[in-house]
């Protein structure tokens, strides 16, 4: 294996829907027999088109052939049910392969649910004995690390304290704490920042690094939050229904990731029913156009945008002496983020183009899918408001020239600067 840490080869993990393993005991027995043996399962399907599935079975894993090297950060990211946590639980041997082998050179050390091991009735200091132990630590190791694991987790003034009488947050600190320091050649991690404050996010991820640079250790980890990821990993994979999808540097794989996340088809504007407004002016359609005057629905950071929107109005509109258009930009946890309105440009604002553009330099916003909410308020009252009407994705991009992309930092709430048209 040389500096392979890891070999997968043609990894294959079936599950049975309903029932548990195959209903019989003399086939689980063979079932057993052929897998410590290192042989295929006698009962799991063949064909070519057996990872097709059927109404009893689901394959979590398809046929995964990948080599990991040793000191690597490999980020693992999929949706869920791509099959992130089934690899891990493999490589952890929690559960075996119905296909396929594993070689894995060094001790793993796992991190896979928050308090795995953890015993409520047990003190933190009494738990860092217990969930070193259960990880394969010696009393003298532990002893040795334990004022180090104790400050790592930062709750020294509860470390006395019955762990059920502990927060989440607590709970992660102090198993992230004791897998950090066990001396493992191979960390694995799936979601355990999950439940954790920023700034003990930062601190796990400079200690992950650190355990990868400076001490060589390979990590494994899976996150959602593809910021932390790429600030962690310098290499990942993309799992899709259990196959692998791409593998590439970090930066390429989140981008792929992104990039193939489905919107949902733009329902015309003009036969959304769900508005509100007396309809003197009704929004019709909605269009992203770039420098080169194509629709798209995918930017990357830095980009200039224009967003034309179309309208129709009534002679009603002519009566009214202040009138605005709005535009809210809403991240995929519906929480604004950005602002776009004519309010500031009422001498450009035309009814009679029936359309209007935002002319966007350089839009600054993170990775991730927005959604848009259009409004328009006239001094005859509201004319239309309109909720979530259409989305737009933005895709990381070097756009500083640092080598690094804008996901390193929240850019948080801004107005972008934009003309009218």
């Amino acid at each position: 294996m040389s500096n392979i840490a890891i070999q997968i080869d043609h990894l294959s993990k079936m599950y049975r829907l309903g029932v548990i393993n195959n209903g019989v005991l003399f086939r689980d027995i063979q079932t057993w027999i052929a897998l410590k043996r290192g042989k295929e399962d006698p009962h799991s399907r063949i064909g070519e088109n057996k990872y097709n599935g059927d109404k009893d079975h689901f394959w979590a894993l398809k046929d995964l052939t990948l080599d990991i090297k040793q000191g690597d950060r490999l980020g693992i990211i999929g949706k869920n049910g791509a099959g992130k946590s089934t690899l891990l639980k493999i490589l952890s041997r929690i559960t075996a392969p119905t296909e396929g082998t594993v070689k894995i050179k060094g001790k793993i050390a796992s991190l896979l649910e928050v308090g795995t091991g953890f015993h409520g009735e047990l003190t933190g200091r009494e738990n860092i004995y217990l969930n070193g132990a259960i990880l394969g630590m010696r009393k003298r190791q532990i002893d040795e690390k334990l004022d180090s694991i104790i400050d790592f987790c930062g709750i020294e003034q509860h470390i006395d304290t019955p762990v059920k009488r502990y927060s989440s947050g607590m709970y992660v600190r102090l198993a992230f704490a004791v897998a950090a320091h066990l001396d493992s050649d191979i960390l694995i991690a799936d979601e355990v920042l999950a439940v954790g404050d920023a700034e003990f996010q930062k601190k796990a991820l400079g200690k992950m690094q650190d355990l990868s640079t400076a001490e060589g250790r390979t990590v494994l980890f899976v996150s959602h939050n593809m910021g932390a990821v790429e600030k962690l990993c310098n290499c990942g994979i993309l799992l899709d229904k259990g196959e692998l999808k791409f593998n590439s540097v970090i930066k390429e794989t989140i981008e792929k990731y992104v990039m193939e996340q489905d919107l949902s088809p733009q329902e015309s504007l003009a036969e959304i029913k769900k508005r509100d407004g007396n309809g003197i002016l009704r929004f019709t359609k909605i269009e992203f156009i770039d420098n080169n005057n194509i629709i798209r629905d995918t930017f990357k950071t830095g980009e200039d945008l224009v967003i034309k929107l179309f309208f129709e109005y009534t002679a009603e509109i002519e009566k009214c002496i202040n009138s605005q258009i709005d535009i809210g930009i809403n991240d995929s946890f519906n929480i604004r983020v950005s602002w776009l309105s004519t309010s500031i440009y009422t001498d450009k604002f035309d009814f009679k183009k029936k359309y209007i553009c935002f002319k966007i330099k350089k839009l600054l916003l993170m990775e991730g899918i927005y959604n848009f909410n259009l409004y328009c308020d006239t001094n005859l009252g509201l004319a239309d408001y309109m909720v979530n009407v259409c989305k737009l994705k933005i895709i990381f991009d070097d756009f500083w020239g640092t080598g690094r992309r804008t996901s390193s930092d929240n850019l948080g709430y801004y107005v972008p600067d934009f003309e009218l048209e």
